[in-house]
C-alpha cells in the first residue's frame, strides 16, 4: 500500500524522465527533429497552397511543342534574340532568363564564314559583320531592353563569378560566415552579361536543406567580397530602377539576441523582404497550374496559334517575363512540397509573386524556444492529471492536448503565415503519456501480484489473468463457441507405473506433463485439466483464435516431437494417444457456487475423448476428426476409418497425421496413399478380396517408406484391418453394410 500512496510521484518521475529526453533532442546541435518539422511545414503548404497573387509576372515556356516547332535546343541565338526583341517591343518590364548561354553559338554564320576562309575560300563580307554573329546579335538586343541574365555557383564551375550590376549596403554587422571564398561559377558569355541590365544567381540551396526539395532561396550570397543577388531579387531591382540593395542584420536595429548576429531582411527599392538568419527566404509555393504561362511558340509564331497583337500586349506589357523551360530533356526540373517535378522557372515565378504581393511565411527566431516551452507546460499539465483519471480519461486528455497543439500550429500558418511545428510538443506528450501509463500499469500489476500469486495455485493461469482483467467474470456461466479440443493419454500407464513408488511416479508424470504442456501453450492452448496421466486442452477460448484448428494441429505435432526427445532420455519409453475434434461447445465457469473451473462441455468434447480412445485400437499416436482438418493442407494425412462411436448416432471420419508437408511429395508416400485409399474403397463396398490385395500392397509400401521416429508406424493399423477382413470372409459381409465400423467400447 506504500507504493499506492506514492503513485503520483512514480508517474511524475517516469513521465518527466522520458519527456526530458525528447526536450534534449530539440536543443542539441544536430537537431534530429528538424526533418519531422520540415515534413510538417511541407504538409501545411500541401493543404493550403499560396493563391497566385495576380502580380504582373508571366512565364514564357520553351516547352516540348516549342522545341518541336523551332528545332532542338540550343536554338540559334538569333532566334533567342528575336524572342527577346518581341517581348521588349511588347513593353515587358523585365525579361529574365532562367538559363545560361555559356558557350558561343556554333550556328552563327560568321563562324561558318571563318571556317570557309580558313579553308581558302574567298568571301566578301558585308559592312555590318556583327549581324553575322548570333551572339553579337543577342547582345545588341540585350542592350536595348531590361534584360536580366543568370549564373549558378557550382563546384563544377570553371568561371569566376560575374561582377554584380549593383552595389549592396549594410545595416548592422555582417555575419562572418556569410562571405564565402574561392567559389566558382557557370556563367554566360561575358558579352551577354555586359549587355544585360542585371545579373542574378539561380541557386536555391540553403544551408539547412537536407534533400532536393526547394523550400528556401538565399536572396543574397557573398563570394570574394562581392554580394550577388538571386535572379528574382535582381529582376525586382531592374524593374524598380533601384541603384542597389540593402542588407539588414539583427544588430542593425537593436535586435541582437544572445550575442549571435544574424540576417533579418533584404531591401530592394521600395520592397523589404524578411529572411532567416542565413539570408534565405522561405518560399510559399502556389499550385503549379495557377501560374500564367505562355508557350514560346505563341510569341515566335503568333499567327499560327491565333495570338493577336492585342492579346500579346495584354499578356506581356509591363510584366516581368521569366523565360525558362519545362522540357524534360533540358534538365531544369525541381521538386517542391507541392510536386516532385516542376520546371525551375516556376519556382522563380513563385518567389517574385510572393515578394510583390507581400505574402511571406516565416519561422521566427523564437519558434524553437516557444515550441519547447509549450512542450514542457503541456507535459506538466498532463502529468498532473494522469494519476487522477482512469485509463479512458488519460487517453482523452492526451488526445485533446495533442489536437490543441496541431490546431495551434495550423492556425498560426493559415492566419499569420508563421511556421510553428507541433512535433516537439506531440512527441513530449506521447512520451510522458506512455511512460506515465506504463508506470501506472506497473504499480497496478504489483498491487495485484498478491491476488495472482494466491489464486494461481487454485485456478488456471488463463483464468487468473481473466479475473484480473475483469473481476465481474468471477461468477457462474458460459458461452457457446466453436472450439478445437485435444485429449492426450499415456498408453499402458498402469503397467508403466508398476514398481514405481509414489515419488518416482510423480517425477514420471511431471517429466511427461511439463514438456507436453509447454508445447500446447506455445500454440495458445488453454489447459482445461489434468486427469492422472491424461491432458484435456482446447483452443479459441477464452481468447478468440480464428486459426484454432491449425494451432491445435501444430500443438499435436509439437507434442510428438517433445515425446521423441523425452524418450531418448527416459529409462522407460512412453507411448501416447492424441485425439482432436472441433465443434460447438459451452465454455465458461462451470461448477458450483462454492467451487468452479473454467472448462468446456458438449458433444464435441465427448467426441474428442472417444477419438483419443480409438488411437489405441488402431495402433496410432494421433487421430483427428474431419471437422478439425477443414482447410488444413500442410501435412501428410491418411484417412483411417469411418467410425460409429458409443453415444453418438452420426459416424465420424477420422484421419491420422503421418508427417510434415515435405512427406506429401515423397513418391513412396504417394504410392502408399493411393493403395490405402483403394483398400478403404473396396472395404466400404464390401469387396473384401480386393481390399485384402490393396491392404497387402499398402502394408509393404509403408514398410518400404522407412518411416522415421517422428512418423507413427502403420503395421498395427493394417493388422487390425486384416482381422476385420478375415472375419468378413468367415461370416460374410452384412446385408446392411454401410462401410462404418461400430465401436463397442469407449
Amino acid at each position: 500500500m506504500r507504493l499506492l500512496s506514492n503513485k503520483s510521484v512514480v508517474i511524475w518521475l517516469f513521465g518527466l524522465s522520458v519527456a526530458s529526453f525528447i526536450w534534449l533532442l530539440s536543443i542539441i546541435p544536430s537537431q534530429p527533429l528538424r526533418p519531422f518539422n520540415t515534413m510538417v511545414f511541407d504538409t501545411y503548404q500541401v493543404m493550403k497552397p499560396r493563391p497566385w497573387g495576380g502580380s504582373d509576372v508571366v512565364i514564357v515556356d520553351l516547352d516540348e511543342t516549342s522545341i518541336k516547332r523551332v528545332g532542338q535546343w540550343p536554338w540559334p541565338r538569333n532566334i533567342v534574340a528575336n524572342l527577346t526583341k518581341k517581348l521588349g517591343d511588347l513593353d515587358a518590364a523585365a525579361i529574365v532568363f532562367d538559363m545560361v548561354f555559356a558557350e558561343e553559338d556554333r550556328t552563327s554564320p560568321l563562324k561558318a564564314i571563318k571556317g570557309l576562309t580558313k579553308a581558302g575560300a574567298r568571301i566578301q563580307l558585308p559592312e555590318k559583320i556583327d549581324m553575322l554573329d548570333n551572339d553579337a546579335v543577342l547582345a545588341s538586343v540585350f542592350k536595348r531592353f531590361p534584360v536580366v541574365t543568370g549564373f549558378i555557383f557550382s563546384d563544377d564551375g570553371t568561371d569566376i563569378p560575374p561582377s554584380p550590376k549593383a552595389g549592396t549596403g549594410q545595416s548592422g554587422t555582417m555575419p562572418s560566415s556569410f562571405m564565402k571564398r574561392d567559389v566558382m561559377a557557370t556563367r554566360n558569355l561575358p558579352t551577354l552579361d555586359e549587355a544585360a541590365s542585371g545579373i542574378g544567381t539561380f541557386n536555391f540551396a540553403s544551408s539547412d536543406q537536407r534533400d532536393t526539395v526547394v523550400r528556401k532561396v538565399p536572396l543574397m550570397q557573398g563570394v570574394d567580397g562581392n554580394f550577388h543577388p538571386t535572379l528574382a531579387a535582381e529582376a525586382l531591382r531592374v524593374v524598380q530602377g533601384a541603384g542597389g540593395f540593402k542588407i539588414k542584420s539583427s544588430d542593425g536595429s537593436g535586435e541582437l539576441s544572445g550575442g549571435k548576429i544574424t540576417l533579418v531582411s533584404l531591401q530592394i527599392g521600395a520592397l523589404e523582404i524578411p529572411t532567416n538568419g542565413d539570408g534565405a527566404m522561405e518560399i510559399y509555393h502556389s499550385s503549379p497550374e495557377s501560374k500564367p504561362t505562355v508557350s514560346a511558340k505563341a510569341i515566335l509564331f503568333p499567327s499560327e496559334f491565333g495570338w493577336t497583337n492585342e492579346k500579346l500586349s495584354n499578356a506581356f506589357a509591363n510584366h516581368i517575363v521569366l523565360i525558362g523551360t519545362s522540357a524534360a530533356g533540358l534538365l531544369d526540373l525541381r521538386a517542391t512540397p507541392l510536386s516532385p517535378v516542376v520546371a525551375g522557372v516556376t519556382v522563380h515565378a513563385d518567389i517574385l509573386d510572393q515578394i510583390i504581393t507581400g505574402t511571406f511565411i516565416n519561422r521566427p527566431d523564437y519558434a524553437q524556444g516557444l515550441e519547447l516551452t509549450t512542450a514542457i507546460f503541456l507535459t506538466l499539465l498532463l502529468l498532473v492529471f494522469l494519476p487522477k483519471l482512469n485509463a479512458t480519461g488519460d487517453a482523452l486528455l492526451a488526445s485533446l492536448l495533442i489536437a490543441l497543439v496541431i490546431f495551434a500550429g495550423w492556425y498560426a500558418f493559415t492566419s499569420h503565415q508563421l511556421l510553428f511545428s507541433p512535433v516537439l510538443p506531440i512527441l513530449s506528450l506521447l512520451a510522458a503519456y506512455g511512460a506515465g501509463v506504463g508506470a501506472d500499469l506497473l504499480i497496478t500489476e504489483k498491487e495485484s501480484k498478491f491476488v495472482r500469486d494466491a489464486f494461481s495455485h487454485y485456478l488456471s493461469p488463463a483464468m487468473v489473468s481473466r479475473l484480473a482483467e475483469n473481476p465481474e467474470a468471477l461468477k457462474l456461466g458460459g458461452e457457446d463457441k466453436e472450439l478445437t479440443l485435444l485429449f492426450c493419454d499415456i498408453r499402458g500407464f498402469t503397467s508403466l507405473s508398476e514398481g514405481l513408488d509414489p515419488t518416482e511416479l510423480t517425477e514420471l508424470l511431471n517429466d511427461f506433463l511439463t514438456p507436453m504442456t509447454d508445447a500446447l501453450m506455445k500454440e495458445g492452448a488453454t489447459i482445461d485439466k489434468y486427469m492422472g496421466d491424461a491432458i484435456m486442452a482446447f483452443w479459441n477460448a477464452p481468447i478468440d483464435q480464428e486459426d484454432h484448428r491449425e494451432r491445435a494441429v501444430r500443438g499435436l505435432m509439437a507434442m510428438r516431437h517433445e515425446l521423441v526427445k523425452l524418450n531418448k532420455k527416459a529409462n522407460r519409453p512412453i507411448e501416447i494417444g492424441i485425439g482432436l475434434n472441433s465443434g460447438p461447445c459451452c465454455v465458461g465457469n462451470l461448477g458450483s457456487a462454492q467451487r468452479f473451473n473454467y472448462s468446456a462441455i458438449g458433444d464435441a468434447v465427448n467426441v474428442a475423448s472417444r477419438i483419443e480412445g480409438l488411437t489405441k485400437q488402431y495402433g496410432l499416436d494421433n487421430l483427428l476428426a474431419a471437422e478439425t482438418l477443414n482447410d488444413i493442407n500442410d501435412y501428410a494425412v491418411l484417412e483411417i476409418d469411418r467410425v460409429g462411436v458409443v453415444g453418438r448416432k452420426e459416424p465420424l471420419t477420422v484421419f491420422t497425421i503421418v508427417g510434415q508437408n515435405d512427406l506429401r511429395s515423397n513418391r513412396q508416400f504417394l504410392k502408399l496413399t493411393e493403395q490405402h485409399a483403394d483398400m478403404l474403397d473396396a472395404y466400404r463396398v464390401g469387396d473384401i478380396e480386393q481390399a485384402l490385395v490393396y491392404m497387402a500392397r499398402a502394408n509393404r509400401s509403408a514398410d518400404e517408406l522407412s518411416l522415421s521416429e517422428h512418423i507413427p508406424p502403420l503395421r498395427k493399423l493394417y493388422a487390425l484391418y486384416g482381422e476385420r477382413f478375415a472375419s468378413f470372409r468367415e461370416t460374410g459381409v452384412p446385408e446392411n453394410w454401410d462401410g462404418v465400423y461400430r465401436s463397442t467400447s469407449k
